[in-house]
C-alpha cells in the first residue's frame, strides 16, 4: 500500500488516489474531499473505488467511495477507541454530524455505547442523534470533554487547544486527513501518547505532521494501532494517559470493506451490468 496521493484545489477541496494489494485482488480509491460543498447540495465526499483481479488484471467491480470511506472511517474510529480508552470509559462523543461522523456514532451504537453527538449545524446534530438514537452534546465544550471522543471535521480549525485534554480521555482525530489540515495543536500532541494508522502518511498529512515539522514528535514517539493490535507494541499504559489516534485512512483497509461487500453480494438483490 503506498501513501496516498493529493491533488489539492484549496480552498475549494482536494482529489486523492489511494491504491492497494492484498489477498488477490488491487484496489484504488480516486475520492475527494471539497467542504463547502453541503451549501451546494452537494456531499462533501465523492469518488469511486475500482476493485480488480490481482492475478489477471480484470476489473471485477466498482464501488461508490462515499459509503466505502465511511463504513472504513467509523470502524477505525471506534476500534482505536475501543483499544486505547480507558476500560472504565463513560459514553461517546462524536463532534462532526457529517456521513463519516455519523457513521462513527452509529459504531459506537451498535456496539452497545451511548454516544451524544455535536456539530457546528445544531439541526444537523439534532438530526443525526434521532436517527441513530443519540443524544445531542449540550455544548463543543460539554462534547471536547468525553472520555472517548471522535472527531470528524474539515480540520480547518484546531478544536483542542493546548491544555484542553484531561487525564485518561481518547481522542480519534478522523478528520485532519490531509495537507494543511488539523484538529489539534501540536502541543497537545506532544504532551500525549500518540498513536496512528500508519506512520509514513500521518507524518506527512495527518495532524502529527505539524508536531513533526515543528521537532516536537519523532517517528519513536508514534506507534501504529496495527501494532497494538498485534501485540507487539503497548497502547494505555494507566488510567492517566492521554492517547490520541491519528487517522489518515487507509486503502488496505478499503479494500477489507470492498471484499466484505463483494462476499455478501450473492445473497443481496442486485442489478449486475456485464463490463
Amino acid at each position: 500500500m503506498p501513501p496516498k496521493t493529493y491533488l489539492t484545489n484549496y480552498p475549494a477541496g482536494d482529489f486523492r488516489a489511494m491504491p492497494a494489494l492484498g489477498d488477490g485482488h488491487a484496489l484504488l480509491k480516486w475520492i475527494t474531499s471539497f467542504p463547502g460543498n453541503p451549501a451546494l447540495g452537494l456531499p462533501t465526499v465523492s469518488g469511486v473505488v475500482l476493485l480488480s483481479n490481482a492475478e489477471t488484471g480484470e476489473l471485477e467491480a466498482v464501488f461508490e467511495a462515499g459509503a466505502v470511506t465511511a463504513a472504513r472511517t467509523g470502524a477505525a474510529a471506534v476500534l482505536a477507541a475501543e483499544t486505547l480508552g480507558r476500560a472504565d470509559a463513560g459514553p461517546a462523543t462524536v463532534v462532526g454530524a457529517g456521513v463519516n461522523g455519523r457513521s462513527a456514532a452509529r459504531m459506537f451504537v451498535d456496539r452497545g455505547r451511548s454516544v451524544a453527538i455535536w456539530d457546528i449545524d445544531s439541526r444537523r446534530a439534532a438530526e443525526a442523534a434521532a436517527e441513530l438514537h443519540a443524544t445531542v452534546a449540550g455544548s463543543l465544550e460539554e462534547a471536547l470533554a468525553a472520555d472517548l471522543l471522535v472527531t470528524v471535521t474539515p480540520g480547518h480549525e484546531v478544536l483542542l487547544r493546548d491544555g484542553s485534554l484531561s487525564a485518561g480521555q481518547h481522542v480519534s482525530l478522523m478528520g485532519a486527513d490531509g495537507p494543511g489540515k488539523a484538529e489539534i495543536s501540536i502541543a497537545e500532541l506532544a504532551r500525549s501518547r500518540v498513536f496512528c494508522d500508519d506512520w509514513e502518511q500521518a507524518s506527512h498529512s495527518g495532524d502529527i505532521s505539524h508536531a513533526v515539522e515543528a521537532g516536537l514528535i519523532a517517528r519513536d514517539d508514534v506507534i501504529q494501532l496495527g501494532a497494538v493490535l498485534a501485540g507487539e507494541a503497548e497502547g494505555r499504559r494507566s488510567q492517566d494517559d492521554i492517547t490520541i489516534f491519528d487517522s489518515t485512512g487507509l486503502a488496505i483497509q478499503d479494500l477489507a470493506v470492498a471484499l466484505a461487500c463483494m462476499e455478501r453480494a450473492a445473497g443481496l438483490d442486485l442489478s449486475y451490468i456485464e463490463l
